[in-house]
């Protein structure tokens, strides 16, 4: 059962649409649909509150006593960037899963309410089309880059682009190590090198906890894989897997690792770790239209397709706009790269748990 859009046109069967609280059904709902993802995943939201404090909702349209769609959201709450309730937070995609248009606009009215109630003036969906043509939207700043898993590994090498898989090849005569791992060790080296990468890209890490809540909740569909060169690791990346589908979701690396091509071995490797799960699909996530992640997600031979964020906005609000190539944000960037790390580390997750 797929997500269905509502300019498609959809019928609307008989019957009243409820929106209601309840995980049983919520869960059943996303055991039967198509377009689930891990941001749709309780466990999502459920990390997100008992890490970062934020008011989560799990919403699920009942037609008769059935789900016949879901809608998680996160209201996030910030002193620096606003208000808005989005599905969903810290997600770069999320959305409504719904079977016709009662329950979409079941959904859709349920979740306005959440937000006026709570002094919200921005619902933001998150991709991955378009859903509502009166709604305000995005479709120019991200895109996303998926593709299939092959059945072999030099299926899979040659299905890299030349340039990209020299690379690759030279990862492999480094005698690069790799672990794989969900234990409190594992999230120590990965966090320890998490927090080093994006502090050198300007940007706050989220809390420490952040991790460990996901990795809990997600279970055995979580895990952390690390590169080490002579025992020190040097990029380490934690994945999430859901429907034969792998995403890394958080990963990178320290300065030595562009010159070990350790990023490169990195996703190999989980790659090879993911299709020996049974995956059969690769969702590299999303970047901004123009950057180096963009073009690097390019030459790995994967094919961008744009992400459709869309908003409905109370009388005189506008669109959030926390792009940090803007330049409201480019003096606040330029700072935290000269942050040390330890005060980097110290401030960064008081501040990236209200981004979202």
């Amino acid at each position: 059962m797929q997500a269905v859009r509502a300019e498609e046109g959809t019928n609307n069967p008989a019957g009243a649409v409820d929106v209601v609280t309840d995980d049983a059904a919520y869960d059943a709902y996303l055991a039967k649909a198509g377009g689930v993802k891990p941001f749709h995943r309780r466990a999502w939201g459920d990390a997100i509150a008992a890490s970062c404090g934020h008011r989560v909702h799990h919403l699920v349209a009942t037609r008769a006593g059935e789900p016949v769609g879901v809608l998680p959201l996160t209201e996030i709450r910030s002193a620096l960037f606003g208000k808005s309730l989005v599905s969903n937070g810290f997600a770069v995609e999320g959305g409504p899963l719904y079977d016709d248009d009662a329950a979409l606009a079941a959904l859709d009215g349920k979740a306005w309410d959440i937000a006026r109630s709570g002094g919200i003036d921005v619902l933001e969906y998150r991709g991955p089309g378009r859903v509502h043509a009166d709604w305000a939207k995005k479709d120019d700043v991200y895109a996303s880059f998926v593709r299939p898993i092959a059945a072999d590994t030099d299926a899979n090498l040659t299905a890299i682009p030349r340039k990209q898989r020299a690379e690759v090849r030279k990862s492999l005569k480094l005698n690069l190590e790799v672990a794989i791992g969900r234990d409190a060790a594992a999230l120590d080296e990965h966090y320890g090198i998490y927090a080093t990468s994006v502090r050198n890209l300007g940007t706050p890490v989220f809390p420490r906890s952040l991790f460990r809540e996901m990795v809990t909740r997600f279970g055995e569909n979580a895990d952390v894989l690390t590169v080490r060169k002579d025992g020190a690791p040097v990029a380490s990346v934690l994945s999430f897997y859901d429907n034969g589908t792998v995403y890394p979701y958080w990963g990178g690396g320290t300065f030595a690792a562009r010159g070990l091509k350790a990023n490169e071995h990195m996703y190999w490797m989980l790659m090879e770790h993911a299709h020996a799960r049974g995956c059969t699909a690769f969702d590299f996530g999303r970047s901004k239209v123009g950057t180096g992640p963009y073009s690097y997600k390019k030459n790995w031979g994967f094919e961008p397709q744009p992400l459709v964020y869309e908003y409905r906005l109370g009388e005189g609000a506008e669109m959030p706009n926390l792009n940090p190539n803007s330049p409201k944000f480019k003096l606040m960037t330029d700072m935290w790269q000269r942050l040390p790390l330890w005060l980097a580390n110290r401030l960064g997750p008081m501040i990236a748990k209200d981004l979202g």
